[in-house]
């Protein structure tokens, strides 16, 4: 019987379940193991080169070695196809390396490298299933949720588990359990507590219905109310960006069948107003240097300024490089 090698390639929209799946491999292997040095990673800002070494160097102070890499998407070059391929050819059997993109798939030849059998795409869920599961989600919390509030919450929050769990966990805490879930409610907790992140943001970018130097105000003010929350990393917010671009991108080749939700299809047509396929193009670019940017020397000491630049550049330019000077 072949080996089973410890690498997985785990893709797919449908971050919660993906994310559960994680816990569930790190779980066996744990169990497996022994005690585990894990680590997580941005690919975005951490070389592979790095990844390889910890994975190839073990640990002298835990028995095995546990490794999830983000943003698999951006694994395209030779060397680093290289690097996991030797690395394949005498693993340890305490180690194990996840690879995870939020894209549907990734370049091939990574995905070669992977057995079938740990390989798996994580869709989004089908339309007529999200309310029932948000009505069963709350069942389990001993709270019941209107058919027409769980609609409105499917309008307002990101359609992925994780992120649903996280926004209508907010409801177990402003009421008491058995308390039923109406859309006034819906609109109390979600409207007036909502915190701002990267998908927030594009929202209010795509908002053909405003001039370009509206949406640039209105959106600089959001960037500010996320680098002031925890979840305040340039890297998180140019990665969701980055994600809702390349879904523009695909929603120009692919049109609506590209993007199966309601409301995230009203907003790509919304966008894809603003946009074209070129200037969509140019944007992804203008995300990638402004991240290469922020990650160079002194590039931390202006990163807020970046970020209002990539706003400008997004927003006024359509994706057109401006000169520092020209912003000032």
């Amino acid at each position: 019987m072949a080996k089973k090698l410890p690498i997985y390639l785990y893709t797919g929209p449908e971050f919660g379940l993906r994310n559960e799946a994680v816990d569930e491999l790190k779980a066996d292997f744990i169990k497996k193991t022994g005690t585990v040095d894990e680590h997580s990673f941005f690919l975005i800002e951490t070389p592979l080169n790095e990844v390889m070494s910890i994975l190839q160097n073990g640990t002298l102070f835990s028995d095995g070695v546990f490794i999830v890499c983000k943003n698999a998407e951006l694994i395209k070059k030779k060397d680093e196809i290289q690097m996991i391929s030797d690395w394949l050819k005498n693993p340890e059997e305490t180690t194990e390396l996840v690879f995870i993109s939020d894209e549907i798939s990734v370049d091939s030849k990574l995905e070669k490298l992977v057995p079938p059998e740990n390989r798996k795409k994580f869709w989004e869920m089908y339309e007529d299933k999200k309310v029932p599961w948000l009505v069963n989600f709350f069942k389990k919390n001993e709270y019941f949720i209107q058919t027409g509030a769980a609609e409105l919450i499917l309008e307002m929050v990101e359609n992925n588990t994780q992120e649903l769990k996280a926004e209508c966990s907010r409801f177990f805490y402003c009421f008491p359990k058995g308390t039923v879930i109406d859309e006034e409610k819906v609109e109390a907790v979600l409207t007036h507590n909502r915190e701002e992140n990267a998908f927030t943001l594009f929202a209010q970018l795509a908002d053909s219905s405003e001039e370009a130097s509206v949406r640039l105000e209105k959106s600089l003010q959001i960037l500010q109310k996320i680098r002031l929350s925890k979840e305040n990393s340039s890297v998180m917010i140019i990665a969701g960006l980055a994600s809702c671009f390349r879904k523009l991108s695909l929603w120009h080749n692919f049109g609506e069948t590209a993007i199966t939700k309601a409301l995230m299809q009203k907003q790509y047509r919304s966008a894809a107003k603003i946009w074209t396929v070129g200037q969509t193009a140019a944007i992804l670019a203008v995300l990638a240097k402004t991240d290469m940017e922020i990650r160079s020397p002194g590039g931390a000491q202006i990163e807020d300024l970046l970020l209002q630049k990539m706003l400008y550049e997004i927003t006024i330019k359509k994706g057109a490089s401006i000169a520092s000077a020209e912003f000032d």
